[in-house]
């Protein structure tokens, strides 16, 4: 086993594709496969299941990736403080629902970073998605939210990927809505009130269930209901009509753009965001300063909007 190996493996998880793998690594697709099965070989382990779909990880492999990252960083670590070599890029990444303040945070990561050279990744994509990403070690950290409703799903889909899930706080559900909607002037909006507006959620795919919704709230009996990919289609949608839909309350104007107003919904369901990582990973440096952001600037918003939060 090498080092080499090592970081192959690596970069295939990290790409989640061989050929993309190959590419980034400037060598040959049959030169990485054969060096992949050699070190499978030896260690007597599936770490990439293959399919005609393409690769995916082995719980082997997931166990296996973990220590591989772990021997990596702490090599490049005694390179760096011994021989003077240039460090490899800084790896991050997360997977995250279509939350503003999780890119917030990465901005202001990437604003204060000082490391020379870095491969980050921020990725806003389905549910299901998010725990994949996780599991697959795809990314360091997912961010989505558990309730009473999809909390014993959630939990476990979090104990069959070995992750763990940490709070970053609770929250009530909110309507987003434009400042001149016909109903910004309310201070809490009910069912009846929003019954005959459109609403807009995220496209769920093939997991489209209610327990994998980003909308803290279901309408089954709306009239009207448009479903988009995309955060930036979502606000012009609900900048430019009568619109809404329902999050966590949090807005980034610098993000979402001004003339936005969030507005409590009249519920008694609390909801918790926070953010999964896997048991057997630890947090890297990065990683944990990127929580620390997350964990101020939600305290920030709270007060600037004087949210409820718990």
């Amino acid at each position: 086993m090498t080092l080499q190996q090592l970081r192959y493996a690596i970069e295939i998880a990290s790409s989640g594709s061989m050929n993309e793998a190959a590419k980034k690594l400037f060598v040959s697709q049959p030169s990485l496969s054969n060096a992949i099965k050699e070190l499978e070989t030896e260690l007597g382990i599936t770490i990439f299941e293959r399919t005609n779909r393409g690769i995916s990880i082995s719980v082997e492999g997931i166990e296996f990736l973990g220590y591989a990252r772990q021997i990596i960083e702490q090599t490049e670590l005694m390179e760096n403080r011994y021989t003077g070599k240039k460090r490899s890029p800084l790896y991050f990444s997360v997977t995250t629902q279509h939350y503003a303040f999780a890119v917030d945070a990465f901005v202001t990561l990437m604003n204060q970073s000082e490391v020379q050279e870095y491969n980050f990744s921020l990725r806003e994509t389905q549910t299901y998605e998010i725990i994949e990403d996780v599991r697959t070690l795809r990314s360091d950290l997912g961010i989505l939210y558990i309730n009473e409703s999809n909390y014993k799903l959630m939990n476990k889909l979090f104990s069959d990927g070995n992750l763990k899930f940490t709070p970053l706080f609770n929250t009530v559900p909110h309507v987003y809505l434009r400042d001149s909607h016909p109903l910004a002037h309310k201070e809490s909006i009910c069912l009846e009130d929003i019954h005959s507006f459109p609403y807009v959620t995220f496209e769920q795919g093939q997991n489209n269930s209610l327990h994998f919704s980003e909308e803290m709230l279901s309408f089954t009996g709306t009239d009207k209901h448009i479903k988009v990919t995309d955060r930036a289609t979502l606000s012009h949608l609900l900048l430019g009509t009568d619109c809404y839909t329902v999050g966590t309350g949090i807005l980034a104007s610098e993000l979402d753009g001004d003339g936005m107003l969030t507005i409590p919904f009249d519920s008694e369901e609390v909801f918790t965001v926070g953010w999964i990582a896997h048991k057997d990973r630890k947090a890297s440096p990065i990683a944990s300063a990127y929580i620390d952001l997350l964990n101020d600037l939600v305290a920030r918003k709270s007060f600037e909007f004087n949210q409820f939060l718990l």
